[in-house]
């Protein structure tokens, strides 16, 4: 028979649910205070709420070519330098294919450019999908487990990659105009937008959200936080756990085109090397968010992307370090990042 609890024993059990639950949301509490904190530092509340919202919409493209990198990072295990060429081609095949569509982006009608925009991305995620393919079974496969050797071959694929371009696009930058309808801004509040950025936050939420659904309530999300947490476990159980690394570096590559067409359009002029230039930003919110966690990348992608815009008002020659040494802070607090994904040892 089940033993009573004892009285003196429930209010350590509460106290210790109580602070895992504020454990769990200090991430957004601490975004929130970052915002107040350049509210007063800033001082204007309109060029506050500018800089915000172009803060959430840089985070939101960072997090969209940091996810994928992530998933990788957490499932297979892999430290994947060449990440930055799958955003490097994503961006040049989706403005081609924007090339292409000049009667749309040239229209006035929102619902035109949304649909020139939304066949170029579906464009670049699949041509980085099937680029993944390659890449993982010609490059990857070989150094699984070997971190080194991992390292130099992703590499070696990055500047192998970025010299294809070369040859497919040459050697000049890209210049990559926005659709007529996404270009300008909207005056809210008194502060103007840009109509891209919030463009760039509604993107960002839907794959958050779908990612999260994916992850948390799908038989596929199921089996990949099984196989982060005990991949011997999985194949024990019957299903390939290999075959599930190729397609989550399929789907991780599809994501680094998808946020390729996004950072390249909100650049407005791209080069073979615009992958490799994000890749500081992408890694500093996949370390502090921690590896293999969704919701942590999310959380450091906002705290990347604001901390930037405020400081580059502030101070610009300190854009760069702030977020290094938001890393070093966020590590300090919890070496593993601010939700960690654990594997079973």
């Amino acid at each position: 028979m089940a033993t009573a609890l004892a009285p003196e024993h429930k209010p350590k059990i509460e106290n210790a649910t109580a602070g895992e639950r504020l454990s769990r949301h200090m991430p957004i509490l601490i975004i929130l205070v970052l915002a107040l904190l350049g509210l007063l530092a800033i001082g204007s509340p309109v060029t506050w709420l500018t800089l915000t919202v172009a803060g959430l919409a840089m985070g939101m493209m960072i997090f969209i070519m940091a996810s994928g990198l992530t998933i990788v990072f957490g499932l297979m295990d892999v430290i994947n330098f060449g990440h930055g060429a799958f955003i490097s081609v994503g961006a040049f095949v989706g403005v081609s294919v924007l090339a292409l569509m000049a009667s749309l982006t040239h229209s006035s009608a929102l619902a035109a450019n949304l649909l020139a925009v939304g066949v170029a991305v579906l464009a670049a995620m699949a041509a980085t999908a099937i680029m993944g393919y390659v890449f993982e079974r010609f490059i990857i496969l070989p150094v699984y487990g070997q971190h080194l050797k991992q390292i130099l071959t992703t590499m070696g694929g990055l500047i192998i990659v970025e010299q294809l371009i070369y040859v497919f696009w040459g050697p000049n930058q890209l210049y990559a105009p926005k659709p007529e309808a996404l270009r300008g801004a909207i005056v809210i509040a008194g502060a103007a937008i840009e109509k891209y950025r919030l463009l760039a936050v509604v993107v960002g939420l839907i794959l958050f959200a779908a990612m999260s659904y994916v992850m948390a309530k799908t038989r596929v999300g199921l089996m990949v936080r099984a196989g982060v947490e005990n991949p011997e476990m999985v194949e024990a159980l019957g299903y390939r756990i290999k075959r599930l690394f190729v397609l989550v570096f399929m789907a991780g590559s599809a994501l680094a085109g998808l946020g390729g067409v996004m950072w390249g359009l909100y650049q407005e002029v791209i080069t073979a090397e615009i992958g490799s230039q994000v890749m500081i930003m992408v890694f500093i919110v996949v370390i502090i968010g921690g590896l293999g966690s969704v919701g942590g990348c999310f959380a450091g992608a906002l705290m990347v992307g604001l901390l930037a815009n405020y400081t580059a008002f502030l101070a610009p020659k300190l854009a760069l370090v702030s977020n290094i040494a938001l890393m070093v802070a966020i590590l300090m607090w919890r070496p593993m990042g601010m939700y960690p994904v654990v594997k079973a040892k």
